[in-house]
This record gives structure tokens, sequence and C-alpha cells, in this order.
């Protein structure tokens, strides 16, 4: 039986998601996508998304920490026991009615459960298939684990962060490798469904951590080995520059980017040094690019002369880029993000108020809808299985075997 799909808003509207991603990238693509109007089933384990115990909660046990919390919301969770072959039937009919299916379990396990691209091509030629992998299955690497830690050391991150000054290799403090990755894997997901309008059938996509962070560091610091042979050595000087950082003022910091001729000519006139734009260093852009160590060196040297509020007066009348350094809590109350919207607040069933991040995208003919938010373990199982055609007999037996489990009930948050 056809399930009926959830009406939405936005531009993904009545495009249905299975789920089988956990921790921060998948569900960072379906957070993505849900914003975007698509229905997302995340399938869970009994034991739920690891995540759900990370980080800051407002009530131990209830599986609500604060990173599950803000990927998840827009989603509705069904608990399945993948182990159990009842589970994998459930998941199948699911399938036949889905658009995507994302997972990050390694391939070589979904083809132990049967539950690989051949096996759910079967039910649905129409179904995109997603594996959101830590290495590309066609290299040595296909069968190593992946988290965003080891894919950042592998990637560079860690050396490069020596290199600019740190006194060890230090990771990124974001999970910029999960982050960088699951919109990779959003774009594709959006791009194959394109590309299904026009065959009229589903494909299978993979989408690696390694080669998509590789990318991201490569094209900024291959530098000399873009050529081959090579020109020179790896590493964009202007991004490891000691002095590319917020330029010490008379009385804090501020970020300060000069970067064209004009902002360069209005620099050194606002400063009374007009004669400054001739020396060989600063003259055109390509000497800049050549000295830019020495050049960012120049300015932070000059930037102590006067406090931070006089630099911004200076540097607003000079039409030249600045911005004051925000603390995460300075974000939170940005009054920019506060006038669009992106700072909100909403109910969490079992937490209380929780702000809640926004969709940086607007959208003039297909309107975004408001997320719901994130769902408790298992919270909408019965109401999917329903919406499948299983009946309440069905679902008791299935929730009786343990094959699916039923949702948590949230005490109140007062």
């Amino acid at each position: 039986m056809s399930a009926a799909k959830k009406p939405g808003n936005g531009p993904l509207a009545g495009v249905r998601i299975l789920d089988l991603s956990s921790i921060v990238l998948g569900p960072l693509a379906t957070l993505t996508l849900a914003g975007l109007g698509a229905d997302v089933i995340k399938i869970e384990a009994p034991e739920g998304d690891n995540v759900r115990e990370a980080g800051v909660m407002r009530k131990e046990g209830e599986g609500m920490g604060h990173v599950f919390m803000h990927n998840n919301r827009g989603k509705r969770s069904v608990v399945l026991d993948l182990k159990q072959q009842a589970a994998r039937e459930v998941l199948l009919r699911l399938a036949q009615d889905a658009d995507v299916l994302l997972s990050n379990i390694r391939p070589a396990a979904m083809k132990r459960l049967g539950l690989d691209y051949a096996a759910m091509q079967t039910v649905n030629p129409r179904l995109i298939y997603v594996n959101a992998c830590g290495f590309s299955a066609k290299g040595p690497y296909a069968d190593r684990p992946a988290y965003d830690d080891l894919i950042q050391g592998a990637t560079a991150l860690p050396w490069l962060m020596q290199q600019y000054g740190s006194k060890r290799p230090a990771y990124a403090p974001v999970s910029l490798a999960d982050r960088v990755t699951g919109l990779h894997v959003a774009y594709a997901i959006t791009a194959a469904l394109y590309a299904r309008e026009r065959s009229g059938v589903g494909q299978e996509v993979e989408v690696a951590m390694f080669e998509s962070v590789a990318h991201f560091v490569l094209a900024d610091h291959m530098a000399g080995r873009s050529f081959v042979p090579d020109e020179s050595e790896s590493g964009y000087d202007r991004l490891l520059s000691h002095d590319r950082a917020p330029y010490r003022t008379k009385d804090g910091y501020l970020c300060v980017l000069i970067y064209n001729d004009k902002h360069w000519r209005n620099f050194f006139n606002a400063i009374g040094r007009p004669e400054m734009f001739n020396d060989p260093r600063f003259i055109t852009q390509r000497a800049r690019s050549r000295n830019i160590r020495a050049v960012y060196a120049w300015v932070a040297s000059v930037m102590p002369e006067r406090t931070t509020a006089e630099w911004q007066w200076l540097l607003d009348e000079a039409d030249i880029p600045h911005q004051t350094i925000n603390s995460i809590d300075d974000l939170l109350d940005d009054p920019h993000l506060r006038a669009t919207g992106f700072i909100g607040e909403d109910e969490q069933p079992g937490q209380g108020r929780v702000r809640t991040l926004g969709n940086p995208t607007s959208w003039s003919g297909t309107p975004l809808g408001a997320l719901h938010p994130a769902p408790g373990l298992g919270q909408h199982s019965a109401e999917v299985l329903h919406e499948a055609g299983y009946t309440d007999s069905d679902i008791s037996h299935l929730a009786g075997s343990g094959a699916v489990v039923l949702g948590r009930t949230y005490t109140s948050s007062n």
C-alpha cells in the first residue's frame, strides 16, 4: 500500500527521505533538506542516535542533547531493530514510497542486512540511494572508520593549524569535516532528485568525507603544487600568515580586511601616510600577494596606535571592511540575526523553551515552513507505520517482538 506523504512547505515539499544516518554528517544534510520542506523520517536503532546523549541537556535520560536537538528539528523518528528480519521488511516497505534513502552505515554491513542498493532498487527503481561514507569505495581506505577528528587529521587541518602558529597540531573547534561533507550530501541529493525528474529512475550516490574535506583544503593550499612540475611548495601564504588574525588595537581587537587598490589608497590616506601606496610591497594586488606576510605584519604594527572605536570611525569613513569580534553569546544576541528571525525560540517537549536556528535561505515562490521540534526516540514509529498501511494489530506485534520500538513519553519540563 502506498504511504501518504506528509504535506509541507518549501521547494522540497512532497519529497520523502529515509534517513539511516547518525551523529552529525547525515543529520545535518537531512536537517538542511527538512528545512526546504522534505519529509524526513529518521530511522534509529533501539538505543537511538549516539549524539542524543552528547553535549548539554536540560533533563538527563531523555536523549535530547543540544547537538541532537539542533541537527534533528523537522524530522520524525522511527525505531527499527535492523538486526531483525521483521524490521528490515518494514524498512523495505517504507522504501517503496520514499524518494531518498541516506545511510552512513558501511556498505558491506548494508549488504549483509539485505539493504544495499540492489535490494532497494528492486522495491523502488526511483529511489535515490545515498551512502555518506568516510572514504571512497574505490580506494584502499574504503573500510576504515571515519569520524570528524580523524578526517581532519587525514586532510592536514591539524598540520595547517600548527603552520599557522598553534603550539601543537590542533583540530578546528567545530565539527568541520562532518558539516562540510553534510552540505555535499544535501546538494548531491537535490541534484539527484533533479536528474530523476529527467530520467525517471533513481541511482546510487556516494559522498565521501575524506574526499570532500580534501577538496576543501587542497583548493586553498595546493599553491605551487597546483602545477606540474611544482612551481613552489604547498600552502597559501595569505591564509597561513601569523598576522592574518584580528588586529590588536590600543584597547582590544578588530577584524579588518584591506583588500583591493581602493581600500589600500583609502587606508593610507586615512592614517596620513598616502606615500605608502607607492611602496613596492603595496602598489599592486600582485605585489601585495607576493609580500602578504610583510603586508599583514605592517598593518598589525600600526593598529595599536588607535582604540577600537577610533579605528571603527576611521574605517567607516574610508569605506574599508571591518568587523568586531563576537563571542558565542554576542552572536546569539546579534541584532541582525534577531531582526531576520534566524535566532528564534520554540517549545521542545520535555525540555521547555529552547533557542532555535533558522534557515539561511529565503524563497519568494516556495516559502519555507517552520520546523517542528526534534523528535523523541521512536516518537513517530506508529504514525509512520500507519501511513505505510500497517494496522494497529501489526504494529503491536512488531513492537512486541522488538522489531519496532514505539515512542517514549516525555515528562513536563516544569
